[in-house]
């Protein structure tokens, strides 16, 4: 004996799609709401969203990474809320092409406009690959970099690119009162900085590395560790002597307008860190923002 059917009829399930439809077009939008409080909120939005973006390279290619996002906006005292859902489609519909630092700001833009918002940030943090060859034996590895993009929009735009590259000092003190060595450690140089025009990654890269006592590499072979714990024991600097030296390299740089940039020394016969930062921007002299 067959048992009757559960499922509805396919009239009946069309009925149900036909209700819910009309339901969601008649459900209120509580984030539109009035609010009594009139308290207007700096940032609202999402935080640590994961997606995948790609970069241009200099030599023409592309490079595919993965980056935290955040992305907010201002709320007027008077809305209640923000439409959350909005970030994403936005993000969604703007990064169908490769990502680069000039895109950012129609991502800002379209941020600002989709939500109705007065003011509109975003900001992406990934890491990102750079292929170095070791000093002596050319031996390959590849360098991972900590890059951030910030990108502020309310009618203008306002882009800074930040990078943190690791790198090795050796202390001049310590040299200058020891009988033999010196001791050295990893530091993490890091700037960020608002350009006129284009500076690729890399770029910016090669001017960290250079402010310190050496770089460093992801694959070294006897030879050229020789060369690199050489070449820092030549060219010893305090932390202050890298913040100062990578200044000195921003201000030669024309299309840096704005640059904040610290030294991170992870000591190696302290228990603690040695630090130092420089906040300079070039467009008003004498002033740091």
């Amino acid at each position: 004996m067959s048992r009757p059917s559960t499922r509805p009829s396919k009239k009946k399930g069309a009925s149900r799609a036909a209700s819910r439809r009309v339901s969601r077009a008649g459900m209120p939008d509580v984030q539109s709401l009035a609010d009594a409080r009139r308290v207007a909120i700096d940032r609202v939005g999402v935080k640590d969203v994961t997606y995948p973006i790609r970069l241009r390279t200099p030599d023409g290619g592309e490079q595919t990474t993965v980056a935290t996002i955040n992305m907010y906006v201002s709320l007027p005292h008077h809305q209640k809320g923000t439409h959350m859902s909005r970030f994403l489609e936005v993000l969604n519909e703007q990064t169908s092409e490769p990502v680069s630092p000039d895109r950012i700001p129609d991502i800002a833009r379209a941020i600002c406009t989709r939500l109705n918002a007065a003011e509109a940030h975003f900001e992406a943090r990934f890491t990102y690959f750079i292929q170095k060859r070791a000093p002596v034996t050319g031996s390959p590895g590849l360098m991972d970099y900590q890059v951030t993009f910030e990108c502020s929009a309310n009618g203008e735009t306002d882009f800074v690119m930040g990078i943190a590259a690791p790198a090795t000092s050796l202390c001049p003190c310590s040299k200058e009162i020891s009988i033999y060595g010196a001791h050295n450690q990893r530091c993490r140089v890091e700037a960020r900085v608002r350009v006129k025009g284009m500076m690729w990654i890399e770029e910016l890269v090669e001017i960290l590395e250079g402010a310190a006592s050496h770089p460093v590499y992801a694959v070294l072979k006897r030879p050229d560790e020789k060369y690199v714990t050489e070449k820092a024991y030549e060219n010893p600097k305090f932390v202050e002597d890298i913040v100062r030296d990578l200044a000195v390299a921003l201000e030669g740089e024309k299309r840096v307008q704005w640059y904040q940039i610290n030294s991170e020394n992870f000591e190696s016969i302290h228990n603690h860190n040695a630090y130092a930062q420089i906040t300079r921007d070039k467009r008003r002299p004498g002033r740091k923002s």
